[in-house]
């Protein structure tokens, strides 16, 4: 069944041309309309590739500066991490941005599989971590929200407390129910009819 539950984060007045550039830039550089199969298997008529904004510089800055707006917006995390390959630059562009804006946060990144040698880790950043930090998870697109969930799950079985989770785009089906059936919420940017309809 299609989630209801939440809307997409309503930034401050101050955010509201950054909004819509980065919702522009999405439009352009990420949305298709054409047949896929996506991560969960499910078929789509519709994608939605974040990395093709998030990896251009202009998009990077919009990413970064519009999730620390989120995040400035209740609870600020000790640390924002999330699963490769999606969340990479999205982590990083934030990571930077709170560094500029005066709250410094680190950006850790999660495998989908463990390294085979060396320390055998599921997270890389570890040197900046420390056991019971609050953290926010940070997703380009959630759909079942099975990737949210396993990101969860990796971070607090490294010891971190997962206090927030934050996605660019919300497919609407059913991920966002997902998350909150295991005791989360996720806090989407856009919701994919804002990205459609752009």
């Amino acid at each position: 069944m299609p989630n209801r539950t939440y809307k997409p984060f309503a930034f401050p007045a101050e955010s509201a041309e950054d909004r819509k550039a980065f919702l522009a830039l999405l439009k352009e550089k990420s949305y298709e309309r054409r047949k896929v199969v996506l991560s969960s298997g499910r078929e789509s008529d519709f994608y939605i590739d974040c990395k093709q904004t998030t990896l251009d510089a202009r998009g990077a800055v919009l990413c970064g500066r519009l999730f620390c707006a989120m995040l400035e917006d209740g609870e600020r995390p000790e640390a924002v991490g999330g699963i490769t390959l999606g969340a990479d630059p999205i982590v990083t562009a934030v990571s930077l941005t709170s560094a500029l804006r005066g709250w410094p946060v680190p950006a850790f990144i999660i495998r989908k599989e463990p390294k085979t040698h060396g320390t055998a880790q599921w997270i890389e950043g570890t040197k900046n971590l420390r056991p019971g930090m609050r953290v926010a998870i940070l997703e380009d697109v959630v759909t079942t929200g099975a990737s949210t969930l396993r990101a969860i799950e990796r971070a607090a079985g490294s010891g971190l407390v997962v206090a927030r989770v934050l996605c660019i785009v919300d497919r609407n089906e059913g991920g966002a129910d997902a998350v909150a059936g295991k005791g989360y919420r996720i806090e989407p940017m856009f919701l994919k009819e804002d990205v459609e309809n752009g």
